[in-house]
């Protein structure tokens, strides 16, 4: 995101912003070590409000760096947690004790008797003192320095749900649907989801001195935009810190991305109407007003705040022809260049043709969900498809998959008169063990190794369907995912070889990759990361090899990976968001029988079907989110006067 400078917003709390979540992280992390060391020169305790939750992962990280390598010591730190499921046991993997144990406290100095967590397992009767001790803690150890939050998409604070009062305190609390949906994912299934949770109340949130929110990725977004720029209500508990003096969010460029100065610039101050710029105004203006672009006048741009968009341009009709030739430019029937074509404004290269393309896929079923159409049709088209999927997916199954598939092998072997003994073992034992199962436990290596060889039968029975063949389908199974848990490990030197070890041996033309960060696991991240890191390292691998060929007297030439220069890489997203129509460069149409031909091919993956673990905040089926998202982007573009198709799946180029 391009950052301007301007001297007017409407944002009503500080907001600062950084590239990633990494670097916003490193400087909150900051802001907490330097008033450790404050604390301490003046012969006091640091008292610290935390979160728990994946906003604050790479905070804490970045903690337990400094305590190791900078000395940054917490002897001198007492720590209040937000929050609590209730009923929870301290042990459980979806505990907050276990989170901040996990994460924080026992990898640093910190006195145990100086962290203090809500108890999830008090007595229900109990619960309205221990919380009344709650607060009575936190005034005795001098009251909070510095409350650290993140924040819900329904703007809740702590467990702090719409309709939470500015004066309410530490209580017990009914979760609303939504954040159990969110939250779903930690906890296997909708209905091991805890109903109620212990959290301390915004009035509480509001007495510390210092207040800092941080938030991460474009499913915040919206929420960050109405929480600092419209009026402070209950309905959005976050916006109620506005009445904080010392409050200030932290956010990267995604999380950012629906305030106004990004968003709408024209309507804060200075803009540089660059062609990017001009498509986004124009085409939200279009869809305000609900109007096609070409129908647009210059009462409609003086009126909604494109007053120096028309006195730049001129004239509103030679505008809307500019953006509409932007939007009629980036549909396309052929994904990977339409072969001897002589238009220079196709979203893609017409060569070389056919093309040689690599489909990254995070989980073994995004490949269909996110880009089947498009899939499909570089296939049809006579491009050599390749599908890297970059992880097992074995989390993804439930434990009823794993008996069901084992009884059929035992069953397979008895029909063939195969010795099935070792096969009803199996079976047995995990019967066994999934009886007796509990939620803080993991499975067995057995049992998850059946669970990704399900997903990879899904997933290798898919690419057949589409046409490929058993040498363009790719198995990573990138160790980073392999921890048997939904918390994965940080991208690891493995990973990144093995991507790289895949793209030089296909070296591709064109590389599809997820960028769909929503994914609540964060495994789109984390596999995006790899291959942007894998890409980077061949690309300079490339640059020293060709000054090292430069000097070389050998007959024959070094290997530079040429390929790598002219390797462009398409972003899709999946099941969790699409793009804005404002950002779409390529986008794929298809028919009514192409859609029902993608979700028959989604229907291969059938533990993903009917009651799906880990899917976040929106209840459908993945192929029900799909159809509904690519049918939502063909109305937009026809709503702005462009050919009406039945559905189309949106790219955006990213450059490496």
């Amino acid at each position: 995101m391009n950052k301007i400078d301007l001297t007017d917003s409407l944002e009503k709390i500080a907001v600062k912003i950084f590239p990633n979540s990494g670097d916003g992280s490193a400087f909150v992390a900051r802001q907490i070590a330097d008033l450790i060391k404050q604390k301490e020169k003046e012969g006091k305790k640091t008292v610290i409000g935390l979160a728990t939750g994946s906003s604050p992962k790479t905070l804490y990280a970045h903690l337990v760096r400094m305590h190791n390598e900078e000395g940054l010591s917490f002897k001198n730190v007492i720590t209040f947690n937000l929050d609590q499921y209730y009923p929870m046991e301290k042990d459980a993997l979806q505990s907050y004790h276990y989170f901040m144990r996990k994460n924080l406290f026992e990898h640093t100095d910190i006195n145990p008797d100086n962290y203090h967590l809500p108890d999830g397992l008090i007595a229900k009767d109990k619960v309205k003192e221990h919380c009344l001790n709650y607060e009575k803690q936190i005034e005795e150890a001098g009251g909070l320095d510095l409350q650290i939050l993140g924040i819900g998409v329904n703007g809740h604070i702590g467990f702090n749900e719409p309709g939470s009062g500015i004066y309410s305190k530490t209580r017990l609390v009914t979760l609303d649907h939504s954040t159990r949906m969110a939250n779903a994912y930690e906890f296997g299934n909708m209905s091991e989801v805890p109903r109620m949770a212990i959290t301390m109340g915004i009035s509480t949130i509001l007495k510390s001195k210092k207040i800092i929110l941080m938030a991460w990725g474009q499913t915040k977004a919206p929420v960050i935009q109405k929480s600092v720029e419209l009026d402070d209500t209950e309905d959005i508990p976050a916006s109620l810190l506005q009445n904080h003096d010392d409050c200030v969010f932290v956010v990267d460029d995604a999380a950012a991305s629906e305030l106004t100065r990004f968003k709408s610039p024209w309507l804060t101050g200075e803009c540089e109407w660059t062609p990017t710029m001009v498509r986004r105004a124009v085409t939200n203006l279009a869809l305000k007003i609900n109007k096609p672009v070409l129908s647009l006048t210059n009462e409609d741009y003086n009126e909604n705040g494109l007053n120096d968009l028309l006195t730049e341009k001129g004239n509103a009709y030679e505008t809307n022809l500019e953006v509409f030739y932007m939007l009629r430019d980036s549909i396309t029937g052929w994904p990977g260049g339409k072969q001897n074509s002589s238009n220079h404004k196709h979203p893609e290269r017409s060569e070389p043709f056919p093309k040689k393309v690599i489909l990254f896929s995070p989980h073994p079923d995004d490949d269909i969900i996110s880009m089947g159409g498009t899939f499909m049709r570089l296939h049809d088209q006579g491009h050599e498809v390749h599908v890297a999927y970059q992880t097992s997916g074995n989390i993804a199954v439930t434990d009823e998959f794993v008996t069901r598939f084992i009884d059929f092998a035992v069953g397979f072997e008895s029909m063939f008169d195969i010795d099935e003994t070792k096969s009803k073992k199996i079976l047995d034992d995990a019967i066994a063990f999934l009886k007796t199962k509990r939620s803080s436990e993991k499975d067995t290596a057995a049992i998850r190794a059946i669970k990704g060889l399900i997903r990879r039968c899904e997933a290798k029975a898919t690419c057949k369907y589409v046409g490929l063949t058993d040498a363009q389908i790719h198995f990573q199974n990138l160790p980073f995912y392999e921890t048997g848990t939904i918390e994965k490990n940080p991208m690891g030197e493995a990973d990144v070889q093995l991507t790289m070890e895949l793209l030089k041996k296909i070296q591709p033309h064109q590389i599809y990759c997820a960028g769909d960060f929503a994914d609540p696991h964060g495994t789109h991240k984390v596999c995006f990361d790899v291959v942007i890191e894998a890409l980077k390292r061949i690309k300079a691998e490339s640059l020293k090899l060709k000054a090292q060929s430069t000097q070389t007297t050998h007959d024959s030439p070094l290997t530079t990976h040429d390929w790598i220069s002219d390797c462009w890489l398409w972003l899709y997203k999946g099941a969790w968001q699409e793009w804005d129509i404002t950002e779409i460069e390529m986008a794929i149409p298809m028919s009514p029988d192409q859609v029902v031909k993608k979700r028959h091919g989604i229907f291969i993956h059938q533990s993903q079907k009917d009651s799906v673990p880990f899917q976040g905040s929106d209840d459908r089926e993945f192929w029900q989110r799909a159809e509904e998202r690519n049918a939502s982007t063909a109305k937009l573009y026809a709503q702005l006067g462009l050919t009406q198709y039945a559905a189309m799946e949106a790219f955006v180029r990213w450059k490496y």
